[in-house]
């Protein structure tokens, strides 16, 4: 089996070919399991060493758009491709035309790669709960479910909508075996901030265990759906995997998440690594970052996902405690 991963040199893209290379193997739309023979990593940069030194590996670096007008991907022989490059939501805001290029323009033409390929892959497409968001003037509905019609209030919430609708036709055209997923917030990210307006979910917590101040822009009584890296690339696996009776219509799904506050993560944090680190929070409000982040919402349903034997993570307590064990090097206060 080959698999295409785009952005998998991103923190997300890495862990999902790692995650596939651990199994060994995936099943596909309910066929048995196949052996992963080679997993093509594409991205503006090149892959974390681990997976540079496995053999099963390989990268393309450049830009999304010119290496598929090159036809250097989706290459003939793709079985599934795990769409994860994009431009994130403040970037977008502030750059009206890299959204549309990286978002819109690039995912179109990866479909019309796909299609040219006339082997049906699956399209597994990482959206946004970003599609969703609250109309000035009206509640937004609670909880929001698989068919709450989207409301996106933001460049890219828009641009994912459209991709959203640009999979499911081309499903329907029997091009692709597409797959929307529409992850919720993840936390807690490692490395460095990039330019996502949800970034802070992470930096709030991943900052002040390295000792580091962070700033919180918004409200503590800021709603937010959550879920874990790991809990997330379950949800991207798993779409891939479930046969198309269970999948069910091609429209999207939303992933599995909790429901938490900015507050609530605050305090989660003081337990695990106790006042000095909550101290280390400077609640210092952006208008820019509070306007989107208010659009989106905090309590969504996932029926569908559920449905394909996907579960959500328990609290933020323990969702930090898997960041702190699984990045060791990253911590310098003392965790409870």
């Amino acid at each position: 089996m080959h698999i295409l991963i785009t952005g998998g040199s991103g923190f997300l893209g890495a862990r999902l070919a790692r995650t596939l290379l651990a199994q060994g193997s995936l099943s596909l739309r309910g066929a048995p399991a196949r052996a992963i023979e080679r997993i093509t990593l594409a991205d503006r940069v090149a892959p974390p060493d681990d997976l540079r030194a496995d053999a099963r590996v390989a990268f393309i670096t450049g830009d999304l758009l010119a290496l598929i007008d090159g036809k250097q991907v989706p290459a003939a022989g793709t079985d599934a491709v795990f769409h994860l490059a994009a431009a994130v939501s403040g970037e977008c805001e502030a750059d009206f035309d890299l959204g549309m290029r990286s978002n819109l323009e690039a995912t179109h033409k990866l479909l019309e790669g796909c299609r040219a390929l006339s082997t049906q892959p699956v399209f597994v497409f990482a959206s946004s709960l970003a599609v969703f968001g609250k109309q000035p003037g009206r509640p937004l509905p609670d909880p929001i479910t698989d068919d709450t019609l989207p409301t996106p209030q933001g460049s890219y919430g828009i641009q994912k909508f459209i991709c959203e609708q640009l999979v499911a036709d081309y499903s329907r055209k029997g091009f692709i075996a597409g797959r929307s997923v529409r992850p919720m917030t993840v936390s807690v990210r490692p490395g460095k901030p990039n330019g996502a307006a949800s970034g802070f979910f992470s930096g709030m917590v991943r900052e002040p265990l390295a000792g580091i101040r962070a700033q919180v822009p918004v409200p503590a009584t800021t709603p937010v759906a959550l879920a874990s890296p790991g809990n997330t690339i379950a949800g991207f696996v798993r779409a891939a995997e479930v046969s198309d009776a269970q999948w069910g219509p091609p429209t999207a799904i939303n992933l599995p998440s909790f429901r938490s506050t900015v507050g609530d993560m605050a305090k989660a944090l003081e337990k695990v690594a106790g006042a000095q680190a909550a101290a280390l929070l400077d609640w210092t409000p952006d208008p820019a970052i509070e306007k989107l982040v208010s659009t989106w919402p905090g309590n969504l349903a996932w029926d569908r996902a559920r449905g394909m034997g996907l579960q959500s993570d328990t609290d933020f307590e323990a969702v930090i405690r898997d960041y702190v064990r699984e990045n060791p090097q990253a911590i310098k206060l003392a965790v409870k």
